[in-house]
């Protein structure tokens, strides 16, 4: 799926644009997830969906779709709303038993993996990539890309190397903290996952730290620019082009 991944020449493209957005006077410190949207469907001839759906980006003739997150490095990705069927229950029970707590996880896996199976079919995909940029507290930025699912291998995650337990009950000065479920990767024992069933549903994924690329294979870095545009400037350049 050679065709899902951005090519050198697309990923300085994508870069220039931002680059250009953060020149602006009235730009954060921070690049919008529905303009990193908008950059991708105009880079590679596609779509933003403006859905709730998996993919926030397809193109049509291709068959294939983005999912696209932008965040500060600090920040957690949250990778949905993960409402789990009979959630009541299989709490209960994973308050029980180990079985329970697996029960449970499996079903928070189970719902990751056939939201993008339902993207997939809705919309006739091959495959779907993951679009994300990481803005760094160095004033850098990385954008990259990884290969979540296909055709061939439609699942994101597999049930079978995560461990669930219940974290504890926190409070801080300003309320109580709820307890989370917390995925635990067996093979190396880090907190990949923390479901806030008790609360508002988040799937939070601090593992996607993990897909971070340590090359510069499908992914490029670029600097904040050392200085924006004046309001004037802007209004200048605008009224030269029209």
């Amino acid at each position: 799926m050679n065709k899902l991944l951005s090519t050198p020449e697309q990923l300085a493209e994508i870069s220039t644009v931002l680059k250009g957005y953060l020149k602006l006077p009235f730009s954060a410190d921070h690049v919008p997830g529905a303009l990193l949207e908008k950059v991708i469907a105009e880079v590679r001839g596609g779509e933003v969906l403006g859905t709730y759906d998996f993919v926030d980006v397809i193109n049509r003739d291709l068959k294939i779709g983005w999912q696209v997150k932008s965040t500060k490095e600090s920040t957690t990705v949250t990778w949905k709303r993960a409402k789990i069927p009979n959630a009541s229950d299989l709490i209960e029970d994973s308050h029980r038993s180990t079985e329970g707590l697996k029960n449970l996880g499996d079903a928070i896996i189970d719902l990751c993996n056939s939201h993008a199976h339902e993207s997939m079919d809705i919309y006739g995909l091959e495959g779907i990539a993951f679009a994300r940029l990481i803005v760094h507290a160095g004033r850098h930025m990385t954008y990259y890309e990884k290969l979540l699912c296909t055709n061939e291998n439609p699942d994101i995650f597999d049930k079978d190397e995560f461990v669930w337990r219940w974290s504890r009950q926190k409070k801080t000065k300003k309320k109580e903290q709820l307890p989370a479920l917390h995925g635990m990767h067996i093979g190396s024992g880090e907190k990949m996952f923390a479901w806030h069933g008790l609360g508002e549903n988040q799937l939070h994924f601090s593992g996607e730290r993990h897909w971070w690329p340590e090359t510069g294979e499908n992914s490029i870095e670029f600097q904040f620019p050392k200085q924006k545009l004046s309001l004037k400037g802007l209004m200048e350049i605008i009224s030269r082009e029209s």
